[in-house]
Formats: C-alpha cells, structure tokens, sequence
C-alpha cells in the first residue's frame, strides 16, 4: 500500500481562520481562536493521520508588515514554515481584497497552492462565483475551494485535494501523535488566549505567559504561570481590584485546561513587568520565539 506523507502549511492574514480551519482539520482545539487579530504567534503543528496518510499541518501567524521585534520573530515562522511546505493552503477571507505586499509572493511559489476562500456562510446571492473567479486571476492556485471553518462546509473536500497533492512517503512522525509542541506549551496557550478573551484594546498584545513549573501527579497538575506585561500600569489592569481580573483569567483557563489534559488543575498565576519584551530579541529568545 502506497504511503503519503508531507507539511502543509496554512497561510493567510490575521483573523482570515487559520487556526479554526486547522483545529477543524485536525479534529483538535489545538491552536488558540479569539475575534481578535494576531492572536497566533508561533507555528503550531498539528498532525492528521490515516492509515495510508500523514499531514503535518501548520498553523502560522497572520501575514504582516513587521514593527519591532516580535512581528519579525512571527514572520520567521512564516517563512520556515513556507520553505517545509510540500502544500499551502492558502486562506482569504470572502471580503478580502488582493494585497500586493503581503500575497505577491504567491504569484511565483512552485508549491501547490489550495486557495481556500473562507466564511462563505456569510455569502450573498452570486458572490462565492465572483470570488472564485476574482482569485482566479490573482494567485496561481492548483485549486480553488470556498469553505466555511465555522460551519465545516466543504472541509471533506480540502481533505481530499490535500492528499492528492501529498508526496509518497513514510509518515514524519510516530502515527499516535497529534502536534510537535509540549504540555507546557499548550498550558500557556491556553492561559493567553484567557487574556485576550478577557482584556481590551493593548493588553492582550502587550501579554506573553511563561509556565515556571509543570508538576504532573496521578491525580492532578500543578502548574505555576507568570503573565509578563511590559509596563507597571499595565501589570495593575491585569490584576484588576483587589485581584478580580487575573481570579477570572485564572478560573476560565484551569476549567479550559482540565478539559484539554483531562485531569483536575492547580493553577497559580503571577504578573511581572518585563519592559517592552516585544522588541527586544534576547528577551523574545528566552521566551521561545526565534527557534525556527
């Protein structure tokens, strides 16, 4: 029996659905979703297997024009990730225009690309038809397919057009694998993606969790969170009054990673300044970015 094995790397700007499509793909809550832009900032790999098959999928940061040091680290990840790629799918939103600095690029690549036109369960009489045809014209795509991440509509057809573009191969990884990252990872995934749900305007952006400990014991984790913050009155929003805002970001996230890790969790949360860590690229270092 023939074997097929290869990465595909899903691209596009932020908030288009990258990381709903791959948790739908891969059957997993593994990459972080809010309504808020930028919220992925590493490269997330999530692994789908079938007996004859092998996806490496990897959910990247939203494309964008780097201002400091963490949007560089991001756009390295993009990079790698294009590089590794045997297929991209390749996400646009279904109001989304062309945008010559970001997606020009996609003109000239060699590797398959699946354009995927995203959130066609909000479409309006012919508009799905215009869209195909406006892209059509735009990027060099094998194949074209609306979807909608939300709904799952047609997500059995990027399955199959994934797997007739994959190369022969044995699979990358053991088969009972689901992603490449560790448990401390994911526990301060989950942790950020509390922030964003719960904090507006710059605090979210201005966030990055560190996991000091990851104590597994038969019946339960203990996990010790720092939130780094870059400033002091930053640090103050974050804690809220007399400590309501972090208990609240503390209790979504333990009943989030309970379900994920499927034990009880003792989560103990701490907030730190580190001045502007996201442009500095030591700091970005220690805190894991720029490990491509």
């Amino acid at each position: 029996m023939n074997h097929k094995a290869g990465f595909v790397s899903i691209i596009g700007k932020p908030n288009v659905g990258k990381s709903s499509l791959m948790n739908k793909l891969v059957g997993e809550n593994l990459s972080i979703i809010t309504a808020k832009a930028q919220t992925t900032r590493h490269r997330i790999m999530g692994i789908l297997n079938g007996e004859d098959f092998q996806i490496v999928y990897s959910d990247t940061p939203g494309l964008l024009e780097p201002k400091y040091e963490l949007h560089q680290a991001m756009m390295d990840y993009v990079k790698v990730s294009l590089d590794d790629a045997d297929v991209i799918l390749l996400i646009v939103e279904l109001e989304e225009k062309f945008d010559e600095k970001l997606l020009a690029k996609f003109q000239k690549i060699q590797t398959p690309i699946i354009l995927l036109i995203n959130k066609i369960d909000l479409a309006k009489g012919s508009q799905v038809n215009d869209k195909v045809e406006y892209w059509k014209n735009l990027i060099k795509a094998s194949e074209i397919i609306p979807v909608s991440a939300k709904t799952g509509e047609s997500l059995d057809q990027v399955l199959t057009t994934i797997k007739k573009y994959l190369p022969e191969h044995p699979g990358f990884y053991p088969k009972d694998d689901l992603t490449d990252k560790s448990e401390r990872f994911f526990a301060s995934e989950i942790i950020r993606e509390k922030i964003f749900m719960n904090y507006e305007q710059e605090i979210p952006y201005s966030t990055e969790v560190g996991i000091e400990s990851f104590k597994e014991e038969e019946a339960i984790i203990r996990i010790r969170a720092t939130i780094f913050v870059e400033r002091d009155s930053q640090k103050g929003i974050v804690i809220g009054k007399g400590g309501s805002s972090l208990k609240k970001v503390g209790t979504d996230a333990r009943k989030d990673l309970e379900k994920f890790f499927g034990k009880k969790i003792f989560l103990e949360t701490h907030v730190k300044v580190s001045d502007n860590w996201r442009k500095q690229k030591l700091r970005l270092k220690q805190f894991g970015y720029f490990d491509t």
